[in-house]
């Protein structure tokens, strides 16, 4: 681990509700495919997972949007599927279909089967390219560790891979809910100890991705999803280097249950752009810091457009401490580098007139 003190700690007192003295900003995906430099890099590696295990070339791509733009924090590269991979179900990613896996869960045994992978033996890579972003980061901003929830990785290793309806996972949960709960407890362990490999080794904030929480009713949700994000949360270290380690939960999808969601342990709240900023400021921002919530396709539009959006943005969340700006999902590939700039530049500009002094702080 880097003992390289933090120059930017903007983000993590947001995640906090701290006074800052501008809005932060990172985005979902932030490195990735939108960046030439990154395609440069993924040529090298051979392939996406090929990518993922290389921790010297995971770091390097970790760190390109920094050199782009002025953000607030990293996000390691890597992929919300490496615990199902590290359980041995065969992980492949095919072009224009997404992910794969060799070997689905279909039947109690397959559960009974699976292994529990270690953060230290199978899953090492990942804490390898945790200790080499941080040492390239240098103190510049903070590495933000992150993993899928086990509602969203069941989902995959039950379906084999993406689906629209989620038919064999929601099966699952209806006709054998038992099964169902010993697999969401095997991959809810194996996600705690992979989040605390990821602190050890240097991570100093956590997402959690629920990225098909949404597809589920509000009991399901609640029972099968949220109670596994809750189970991982309160078994996290929240202290590493004499600072908190704040958790972020965003279920896409999730807007209708923020309340529920607000009580899940976790320090922020991720936002889609079906949620908006007000409502959920007003619901649930005196308890959790809100993360969120740009239609990443709002990246397509023209400059001006975009500096009216996250304007907008801003204005919805009002004065006060508690706000992470970000996308309400992925960055797209398509995006052009440079609306990304337009972004970033108007978040500097608009957002510290919300700070300080002039920003009373509402209260709760």
């Amino acid at each position: 681990m880097s003992s390289h003190e933090l120059k930017n700690d903007r983000i993590l007192r947001a995640f906090q509700r701290q006074e800052v003295d501008r809005t932060p900003l990172w985005m979902m995906r932030q490195a990735g495919r939108y960046l030439p430099e990154y395609r440069e890099v993924r040529s090298q590696a051979g392939s996406f997972m090929g990518l993922c295990r290389n921790p010297e070339l995971a770091a390097r791509v970790t760190l390109q949007p920094l050199e782009r733009y002025d953000l607030d924090a990293a996000i390691l590269f890597s992929d919300i599927l490496t615990v199902p991979d590290a359980m041995g179900l065969g992980l492949s990613f095919v072009t224009g279909e997404g992910p794969v896996f060799e070997r689905r869960i279909q039947s109690n045994a397959d559960i009974d089967a699976l292994p529990q992978p270690s953060a230290q033996k199978e899953l090492r890579y990942v804490m390898d390219a945790v200790q080499a972003c941080r040492q390239e980061l240098a103190g510049r901003v903070p590495l933000i560790g992150f993993t899928g929830s086990p509602w969203t990785l069941a989902t995959y290793m039950v379906e084999g891979g993406s689906s629209k309806t989620f038919a064999a996972s929601k099966t699952l949960v209806y006709d054998q809910p038992q099964a169902a709960h010993r697999l969401l407890t095997k991959l809810a362990d194996a996600v705690a100890d992979y989040l605390t490999g990821q602190v050890e080794a240097g991570a100093q904030a956590l997402m959690i991705f629920d990225t098909w929480g949404g597809a589920l009713d509000p009991e399901r949700y609640r029972d099968f999803s949220l109670a596994y994000m809750s189970r991982i949360i309160e078994s996290l270290p929240r202290e590493a280097e004499g600072r908190r380690v704040p958790v972020t939960v965003f279920t896409k999808g999730g807007g209708q249950w923020l309340e529920t969601i607000a009580e899940c342990g976790a320090d922020a709240v991720g936002l889609d752009w079906t949620t908006s900023m007000a409502d959920a400021r007003q619901r649930i921002g005196h308890k959790v810091a809100l993360q969120g919530n740009i239609d990443p396709c709002m990246l397509h539009a023209n400059p001006e457009f975009i500096r009216q959006e996250v304007a907008r943005c801003l204005a919805e969340f009002g004065h006060g401490p508690g706000h992470v700006f970000n996308l309400g999902h992925g960055i797209q590939p398509e995006t052009p580098p440079e609306n990304v700039a337009a972004m970033v530049d108007a978040v500097h500009e608009f957002s510290p007139q919300y700070h300080g002094n002039q920003a009373a702080s509402p209260k709760a």
